[in-house]
């Protein structure tokens, strides 16, 4: 099994991840789907747990990320707001710019690395 750089970045907020690699990949499933319910079932996780993720994202920032319309005659849905599409690309970036700069780091621990799994 070939090792690989995974750097998981989480902001937190008091208690609270305000945002990390799943509440991200969140973002943009809604960001895709216009819904959080079709954005959860794209994730394999339950509408409930995706609500829980997206509120606790909109409490934790002075904006929500995430606004949702209830259903009715032309139906519900939820759009990733600017704020939301700002710290989707912010977030990514940071990704981006970690892993570049520890890249390094990762070839000297993996080459340390057992080569049993």
């Amino acid at each position: 099994m070939k090792n690989r750089l995974e750097l998981k970045v989480r902001i937190l907020h008091g208690d609270d991840i305000a945002i990390g690699p799943g509440k991200i990949d969140l973002l943009e499933a809604i960001l895709e789907s216009g819904s959080i319910s079709a954005a959860a079932r794209s994730m394999g996780m339950s509408y409930r747990r995706a609500w829980l993720l997206v509120d606790t994202m909109n409490r934790c920032f002075r904006q929500p990320l995430v606004e949702s319309a209830v259903g009715g005659s032309k139906g519900g849905g939820a759009q990733v707001t600017e704020t939301g599409q700002a710290v989707l690309k912010a977030y990514r970036t940071m990704q981006r710019k970690s892993e570049t700069v520890i890249q390094a780091d990762f070839k000297k621990i993996q080459a340390l690395l057992s080569s049993s799994k």
